[in-house]
């Protein structure tokens, strides 16, 4: 602008100086009754320079940019041609709206930050009007990014996703052709307002941290949209570009890499998933040591700091149980054969496969999506090698996944305690119990399977117990339903193991004890959870809720057919469990003749259950007659 003198400049740029200084650090020292003080002063300052840009404009006989409907926001599918039409973006009067569009979208981020979102978008769209005269050029490109990003942002939150797709999208599209069709680091926006300007690699930083912005709103868009595979990839290539340009904090972004673990581990992407988490436990040390309770003690800062670190550092833990959880649950699907057990030739022939793969492990390894850095990447493999990302195929592969997960249960504990985390806590113990079941898979000594699982219920037992029923029905009913599982579990295997050593058809009296106790146990929990379902005044509730009527209907027949394994020493003992079977059995049936939809939810049970009770009044009756005619000859 020509008829802006040197001193009149300064002071603009004087006043944006300010303007940056009053939003980007006095605002976090505003009190909590006027949290917004620095950025309403900030936005004076801004108003002033707006005013002075147009008033110089008009001054200096310059056709003013008249004011016009903003443009349609783009739809999803719709991209705006900015590259072939209007005048050059690099001319003066190109400039001149570059700058006053920056002090509108400068404006703009100041009212959505103080939550006037109505004048936000207003602020905004005037910079989308003032741009879309020009082509884009590396004088304002950076702006045409910036200010999408903004309204991506700013129509997400509103729930509003599609038209958010539509201004990002955009912003990507942008970038792309840019850097194909000119691709030299453009002028920073804040540029315009400075006497100085920005060296070519800081030019080049910003302007990659704007598009590394829009990549990590595009995830975001993409998952509320469910398409998940596409909002993997953005949130991935996020991660790696806030790495390359050293723009993140360390403990964010590790749990941000941690959380997309999770995404490749339920897509069976495991080489993947230990990526991300390695990078995650590399990049989160370097957050620094968790200061010492004495030093927290000393500082409240220091305090939240220790808390901050040892929380995201235990959800990382958390994360590479999961993993490990995972991949021995995976493998089990892999290798079982119809009634759960390992199947051998399946085994043998992924361990053929398994020789083939790991001459390609290498090729495809360094397809994957790496993170790190000269400083990083040594130490991110390093942890990689700890754990394999390929399915273990017998019980010494299984183990050494076991352990990893087992290291990371006890580095969760430590933060998520019983006293304050009760359900983080009861989760974790969970995993744990699961991965002790996954291991016990592979063993194919049953005395050793029926330790693993002895494991799981002594872990188990007393939370369920001392669990308040009150606050924690529903986890407890979890922990219910678990016990009465392992101690079947427990059961069936103590039977074959005494089967299997005793080849005569009677067992001794320890092992029927010993069974009978397991049997018991298992029923009483079941028992338990069926009981949890009664009203306070003890009723069985008419109707089953959704989320309850697999288990309690599951729990009914597991109570029938426990009652009739029982081995009783007398036949009216046997007659007495023989009843109770069959009115459970009855149950089953019962509550699915009245419920006709519950039927295809237990579809198996049911059927069993209707059998059952066909044949279990002809062996009651056949037991009170052997009954009666030893009575008769006693």
């Amino acid at each position: 602008m020509a008829s802006i003198n040197s001193d009149e400049w300064k002071a603009i740029c004087d006043k944006f100086t300010n303007a940056q200084n009053l939003t980007d650090v006095e605002s976090r020292k505003d009190p909590e009754n006027d949290p917004f003080r620095s950025k309403y002063k900030a936005r004076e300052l801004l108003r002033e320079i707006y005013c002075s840009l147009k008033s110089f404009e008009a001054s200096d006989g310059e056709e003013e940019i008249a004011e016009q409907r903003p443009p349609e926001e783009p739809v999803d599918g719709q991209r705006e041609d900015l590259f072939g039409q209007g005048s050059s973006g690099d001319s003066p009067a190109g400039l001149r709206a570059a700058k006053l569009g920056a002090v509108e979208y400068y404006l703009g981020v100041n009212h959505v930050d103080t939550e006037e979102l109505s004048a936000g978008q207003e602020h905004l769209m005037n910079c989308m009007k003032l741009l879309e005269r020009y082509n884009v050029s590396s004088v304002n490109v950076s702006l045409f990014i910036h200010v999408r990003n903004q309204l991506g942002i700013l129509w997400a939150g509103r729930d509003e996703t599609e038209t958010a797709q539509g201004f990002l999208e955009t912003a990507e599209a942008i970038y792309q052709r840019y850097m194909k069709e000119d691709g030299s680091p453009p002028t920073d926006m804040t540029e315009y307002f400075s006497t100085e300007e920005k060296t070519y690699q800081e030019r080049i930083k910003r302007f990659e941290l704007a598009y590394t912005h829009t990549m990590y709103y595009l995830a975001q868009v993409y998952k509320n949209l469910g398409q998940n595979e596409r909002a993997a990839t953005y949130c991935h290539s996020t991660l790696q570009r806030q790495l390359k340009l050293n723009q993140y904090s360390p403990m964010e972004w590790a749990l941000n890499a941690a959380t997309l673990s999770q995404y490749y581990i339920t897509k069976g992407r495991y080489m993947e998933g230990r990526h991300c988490l390695s990078a995650a436990t590399v990049i989160s040390g370097l957050a620094g040591e968790v200061p010492s309770e004495a030093a927290a003690q000393e500082s409240e800062t220091e305090c939240e700091r220790r808390e901050q670190l040892r929380q995201k550092r235990a959800e990382i833990a958390r994360c590479w149980i999961k993993y490990c959880l995972n991949l021995l649950q995976d493998t089990k699907k892999l290798l079982e054969d119809n009634i759960g057990e390992l199947d051998n030739d399946r085994q043998e022939e992924l361990k053929r496969a398994r020789r083939l793969e790991e001459e390609e492990e290498e090729k495809g390894r360094k397809s994957a999506l790496l993170f790190g850095s000269e400083d990083t990447f040594d130490l991110i493999a390093s942890l990689e090698e700890k754990v394999s990302c390929l399915f273990p195929l017998d019980f010494a592969e299984a183990r050494a996944v076991f352990l990893v997960g087992q290291n990371y249960v006890t580095q969760a504990k430590e933060y998520f305690q019983m006293d304050g985390y009760v359900t983080d806590h009861i989760e974790i113990l969970q995993d744990h119990s699961s991965l002790f079941r996954a291991l016990a898979f592979f063993e194919e000594d049953l005395e050793r399977r029926c330790k693993m699982h002895k494991r799981r219920v002594d872990m188990l037992e007393p939370v369920c117990i001392d669990l308040n029923a009150q606050y924690y029905l529903m986890i407890r009913r979890q922990l219910m339903f678990e016990l009465a599982e392992t101690y079947n579990e427990m059961m069936d295997q103590k039977l074959t193991l005494a089967n299997r050593q005793d080849d005569s058809q009677s067992l001794d009296s320890h092992t029927i004890k010993k069974f009978n106790h397991l049997c018991s146990s298992s029923a009483k929990y079941f028992q338990m959870f069926i009981d949890s379902l009664r009203s306070p005044e003890g009723k069985v509730p008419e109707h089953l809720e959704e989320e309850v009527l697999r288990p309690a209907l599951v729990a009914r027949f597991r109570v029938a057919r426990l009652y009739s394994k029982l081995m009783c020493s007398t036949p009216s003992a046997q007659l007495d469990n023989i009843n109770k079977a069959l009115e459970h059995y009855k149950y089953v049936v019962q509550y699915c003749e009245s419920h006709p939809e519950a039927g295809s939810t237990v579809e198996t049970e049911l059927e069993l259950s209707r059998e059952m009770v066909g044949l279990l009044p002809l062996k009651i009756n056949r037991l009170k007659a052997r009954m009666a005619m030893n009575n008769i000859t006693d």
